[in-house]
């Protein structure tokens, strides 16, 4: 907000010096008709015109207020030197029209905007009429002079406010879609946490109390207390409202002089050891990923060796691991019952959200190649950084 105030006035002293100079650069040509002054008056007039620009200018590039009193005084003396002559010409009369309804006004445009603005310019503006008001009193004709003064403040006064209503209407605008982008992000937010909430919750508790659901067949009562000991600190961090974190232990950093990524390849081994799948793997030994993209491959990895291990009808995967300049890739290979790929339905939430989810979060993506009797191989890939 404040830097919309800036540009504000910076806009608002750009229209004040345009304004400024023209009724000040108008007087002083007034003064080169011959006869429109004497010489006395030719050189007051001509000093205070030049005087009244250069105070415009100062005040339009500082928003100095003494600078723009100053422009105004000026001006106000111009008024007085031309109207205290016996006899005013049209030509004085112009050059006193341009002094007190365009010099002098110019600077309302940028002092109306201001905490004690309006009565400010009120008074200025009373001041020039006072004076053009004594020389009418003296038996000049004033009455153009007088109009054209007043409509010069009200002209400054209003473009200055309209500028900034305007200026502060876009600003509340500005704002309010700011707002709205922020509420967005954090329901965009809130929705990413939720979702993979649901995926470590169907990836770990889900699955262990299927296991407890089958009577725990195939898979070691030590092995089942272990995986329910893991389930239970989940379960706790849920029910503090801190975020679910599956991969927390397994983060692989590319400034670590550790093999972490063997490390972690390793423990996914062992957990689907104790649960009775054997896992073989292949490939490469380590991995240079972010941790985020890193957790999204080993989390889709779990997931399906997990559907090896409830659907397969084996106990041994093949995990193949490999990577050329752009991509990571880690091939699940199971030679078990196998499966028609279209009998997976969109919605179902262990493959869709804890497989392709996870992948499409990172840009990746998941291909399955199956068929009834012939096993079943699922391709994951993610990108390099």
């Amino acid at each position: 907000m404040k830097r919309i105030h800036k540009e504000r006035d910076r806009l608002l002293r750009r229209l004040a010096r345009i304004a400024g100079l023209t009724g000040a650069l108008g007087t002083l040509a007034c003064m080169f008709i011959p006869g429109a002054s004497t010489t006395l008056e030719f050189a007051l007039v001509v000093l205070l015109s030049l005087a009244a620009a250069v105070l415009v200018v100062v005040h339009s590039l500082h928003g100095n207020v003494a600078a723009a009193l100053g422009a105004v005084a000026a001006a106000l003396a111009t008024v007085a030197v031309l109207g205290s002559a016996p006899v005013i010409d049209p030509v004085a009369i112009a050059a006193i029209s341009l002094a007190s309804a365009v010099t002098a006004p110019s600077v309302a445009i940028t002092l109306v905007v201001r905490r004690d603005g309006v009565p400010l310019v009120g008074g200025l503006a009373a001041l020039f009429l006072v004076a053009v008001g004594l020389i009418a009193l003296a038996g000049h004709p004033m009455t153009t002079v007088v109009l054209a003064t007043v409509a010069g403040w009200a002209v400054g006064a209003t473009l200055g406010s309209v500028v900034d209503h305007a200026i502060d209407g876009a600003a509340e605008r500005i704002e309010e879609v700011g707002r709205a982008h922020e509420a967005e992000r954090l329901a965009s937010e809130l929705e990413s946490r939720q979702r993979q909430d649901a995926r470590v919750l169907h990836d770990t508790v889900l699955a262990t109390l299927s296991l407890l659901a089958h009577s725990g067949v195939g898979v070691g009562s030590a092995a089942l207390r272990q995986q329910a000991g893991d389930d239970a600190r989940l379960l706790k961090q849920l029910r503090l409202g801190a975020p679910l974190d599956n991969a927390s232990n397994a983060i692989f950093s590319p400034d670590s002089d550790d093999d972490m990524l063997s490390t972690t390849f390793e423990s996914v081994r062992q957990r689907f050891a104790r649960m009775g799948l054997d896992v073989n793997w292949h490939g490469v030994g380590q991995l240079a990923l972010p941790r985020e993209t890193l957790d999204a491959l080993l989390g889709a990895l779990g997931e399906c060796l997990e559907n090896v291990r409830r659907h397969s009808g084996v106990n041994e995967a093949d995990v193949t691991v490999s990577d050329d300049d752009r991509t990571v890739r880690a091939m699940v290979t199971d030679a078990g019952h196998g499966f028609e790929p279209e009998s997976i339905g969109a919605a179902r939430l262990g493959y869709a959200e804890s497989v392709v989810g996870r992948l499409n979060t990172v840009g990746g993506r998941a291909r399955i190649f199956s068929s009834p009797g012939s096993g079943t191989t699922v391709m994951l890939e993610v990108p390099k950084p």
